[in-house]
């Protein structure tokens, strides 16, 4: 969902990559689903999106299954809450997690995947790859391993994706 209100990681913001891209972001979206009106990032399944996707891995930063990841960001939304709840101070949203999706979901699937984008966007941000999920599970788990969906849950690990984004939008 990029949006010009989204704070996106500081790592990312104090990087010189950083106009370029926030300009691929805005330019390269599609509705998450026919009826729609979520419009998210499509990027290409390229090296660079690969490499970050597997260090993210191999550094236990990726959840995958959307109930998983579902109950996932509602453990560190109500967490988030009771911290809110018991500082003074207004804390400033950044995205710090980043939902990675294939592009062969079904209808209900990307209903879903937009439920919990309006859910916990302000944190949350989506990214459709162009590999279908046989192709996304097999690259990072291994043959018959299909993947619809990944959650990187670390703000450092989503750094390094968007800035592979960034990458590949320079030498595209």
């Amino acid at each position: 969902m990029p949006d010009k209100t989204l704070l996106l990681p500081k790592q990312v913001e104090a990087d010189p990559r950083y106009k370029q891209l926030r300009y691929l972001l805005s330019r390269r979206t599609e509705k998450l689903w026919s009826g729609s009106a979520v419009l998210i990032p499509v990027a290409p399944f390229s090296d660079a999106i690969k490499t970050a996707l597997m260090a993210a891995k191999e550094d236990d930063r990726l959840s995958r299954g959307v109930d998983g990841i579902e109950r996932s960001l509602g453990v560190e939304g109500r967490g988030l809450a009771l911290v809110d709840k018991k500082t003074t101070e207004k804390r400033v949203q950044r995205i710090s997690r980043l939902l990675i999706m294939s592009n062969d979901g079904a209808e209900r699937f990307y209903r879903k995947v937009e439920s919990i984008l309006r859910q916990h966007g302000e944190r949350v941000m989506a990214i459709r790859v162009n590999a279908d999920s046989s192709q996304l599970g097999e690259y990072l788990f291994g043959p018959e391993k299909a993947v619809k969906l990944l959650l990187i849950d670390h703000k450092e690990s989503v750094a390094a994706v968007l800035l592979a984004l960034a990458d590949q939008g320079l030498s595209a």
